[in-house]
């Protein structure tokens, strides 16, 4: 069993929360110190710091942490994983009424995303089912490579997950 305990710097003791080492929190929820770190500078997680300038999370942190590393794990973009998350508190133990208002905005996240991803399977069914990427018909051929201008990448495509965010975050 691996000792939580932690008796310094009684200034960092938090009501309800045990706070862990930035180790412990790794181990616990599979995530790299790196990325502990990077969700800290984004505002996704808060840690407190020791006398020695060493980082400790409140244990209900990992709650947090794992929804995070979930939702990453499944291509949700990390800004609206922070908004999901902005209904729970970082700095206190969150309560049922925080997670269910958390609940209900990943909802329409997850919903949104949904919607996105089959306009986008009912396109490419259609165009790859066919395969004659018709100049006239093809909602997807770009000639002469005119959405350039628009940016990188696949912008119809990615013009669809972005309104389906949009379309999603309408709903409420």
């Amino acid at each position: 069993m691996i000792d939580t305990s932690f008796n310094q710097d009684d200034n960092l003791t938090t009501l309800g929360s045990e706070l862990l080492s930035i180790g412990i929190v790794s181990a616990r929820t599979g995530v790299a110190h790196s990325a502990l770190h990077y969700y800290e500078q984004l505002g996704l997680i808060a840690s407190q710091r020791t006398s020695g300038n060493q980082r400790r999370y409140p244990r209900h942190m990992i709650r947090r942490i794992s929804l995070i590393s979930v939702g990453s794990r499944l291509g949700i973009p990390l800004a609206d994983i922070k908004r999901a998350l902005e209904p729970v508190p970082m700095e206190s133990l969150p309560s049922e009424e925080d997670w269910l208002r958390a609940t209900a905005e990943w909802k329409r996240v997850l919903e949104a995303r949904r919607r996105a991803i089959e306009e986008l399977e009912n396109r490419l069914m259609g165009c790859i089912g066919c395969g004659c990427l018709s100049m006239q018909a093809c909602s997807l051929i770009n000639p002469h490579d005119a959405l350039a201008e628009s940016g990188t990448g696949a912008r119809r495509l990615e013009a669809l997950v972005e309104d389906g965010a949009e379309q999603g975050r309408t709903e409420k």
